[in-house]
């Protein structure tokens, strides 16, 4: 694609000073030639609104849970209650896509989050103050997105050719990121003003725009003839394709050493309400939730400077070692400033290597495969943070947020290098 385009250049007059400029910064800044398809807007343009409204809800549950309890190992606890239920949704939420028209599937699982998030709203503003009702609702609500995620991450490769993989990853994660952005910010100042149940009302209402948005998707049927069932024989094909992909599974398995030692959110509440205490605990943890995510929109911007590259599985490597050193400084800063500075170095590398872990996974797959794969991919994505959240939680409360923190940035630099080094598949990966 870069030949052809070079070519076409070197064939065309020589552009005025101006036009080459806003050529060249072109190549540094997003490539959105995704969105020229109306099916793949359509799809990206459902996550917009809702990018926000899903924070809001993230903030809200651990804020109600430290308030009810007073306690970070709660809120890592809490979190372990939805681990379970999207394992298994997700797994065979992967199959399902498989087996039926992933448009459909869409529009149910969508529909559920709805609910939920409703249901988030009623036993907020009915004064409830149950954690076990908080943990119920969590369950539900990580089982819908289960089934959810891995069918939406599969229709990417349907919807754009396999050249535009590496871009389509970068805009979806832009605006996911964005809202981890917006969405703790507004969470931050709102919560003052109109309390936590009004913040789960947002992200219900906001969740009817994606459920219109969806339906105005195209059909996406099975592409194989044969009938298949989801059942746990399609789950298990599904593992043995990976485990037949040597540089997917190493690609996991970085994803899971970055996320499970490194990701420290569980410790948010703590750090905002001790630590940063004197720069107002509701701006710190506004803050705080949102500096990875600022990182990672910057790191989308200009995913041009990186977009490019060849050996993909370097800039895997790489990312998480850069990612855990800047966890490492995160948790040495006593400056809130600087605390959010080295979040947002972490969010550049998580989105470098978001990019590169999806494009390898969507092109390696073939589509009767790919919603098994992505529900893997679902798995490992998001139970490796909650599995992070378990781990820091506990940490935090035996030896203090800080010392949490610090020594899981640095144990991900240990066990990344030490991976690179010992297996060479993902190294020597290339396009």
């Amino acid at each position: 694609m870069d030949t052809s385009e070079s070519s076409t250049e070197a064939q065309a007059e020589a552009p005025a000073p101006e036009q080459a400029r806003r050529r060249g910064w072109r190549r540094w800044a997003m490539d959105t030639r995704p969105l020229r398809r109306p099916a793949y807007r359509r799809l990206w343009s459902s996550t917009i609104v809702t990018a926000v409204g899903s924070q809001l809800t993230a903030v809200a549950v651990p804020k109600q849970i430290y308030d009810i309890t007073g306690s970070s190992a709660w809120v890592g606890a809490a979190s372990l209650a939805g681990l379970l239920p999207l394992i298994v949704f997700a797994l065979w939420g992967g199959a399902v896509a498989d087996t039926m028209d992933r448009r459909k599937l869409l529009l149910i699982t969508n529909a559920g989050i709805a609910v939920t998030s409703l249901l988030f709203w009623v036993q907020a503003v009915t004064g409830l103050e149950s954690v076990a009702a908080l943990m119920l609702l969590l369950a539900m609500q990580q089982a819908f997105w289960g089934l959810n995620a891995p069918a939406r991450n599969a229709s990417i490769a349907r919807l754009v050719p396999e050249g535009e993989l590496p871009a389509a990853n970068a805009l979806g994660s832009t605006v996911m990121q964005t809202g981890q952005v917006v969405g703790p910010l507004l969470a931050g100042a709102l919560i003052p003003l109109i309390g936590l149940p009004e913040l789960y009302l947002i992200d219900a209402l906001a969740l009817c725009v994606t459920v219109w948005a969806v339906h105005k998707l195209p059909a996406l049927p099975p592409t194989g003839t044969a009938t298949r069932r989801a059942g746990i024989r399609e789950i298990v094909a599904g593992f043995r394709y990976i485990a037949g992909h040597a540089v997917l599974l190493l690609s996991f398995l970085a994803d899971i050493v970055a996320m499970v030692l490194g990701m420290p959110r569980a410790l948010f509440p703590q750090l905002a309400a001790e630590t940063y205490a004197p720069y107002g605990e509701g701006l710190a943890l506004g803050l705080l939730f949102a500096a990875i995510p600022i990182g990672a929109v910057a790191g989308g911007l200009f995913s041009g400077t990186f977009s490019r590259a060849r050996r993909h599985g370097w800039m895997v490597i790489g990312a998480v070692v850069v990612w855990g050193a800047a966890i490492a400084g995160f948790g040495l800063s006593d400056s809130l400033w600087l605390a959010v500075a080295f979040l947002a170095v972490a969010g550049i590398a998580d989105m470098v290597s978001m990019v590169f872990r999806g494009a390898i996974l969507l092109s390696a797959a073939t589509d009767e495969m790919r919603g098994r794969t992505q529900g893997v991919f679902t798995v490992v994505v998001a139970g490796g943070p909650r599995l992070a959240d378990v781990l820091h939680g506990s940490a935090g409360s035996a030896f203090g947020p800080r010392t949490a923190v610090a020594g899981g940035g640095v144990l991900v630099v240990l066990v990344m290098l030490a991976l690179a080094a010992a297996v060479p598949a993902l190294r020597r990966y290339r396009v």
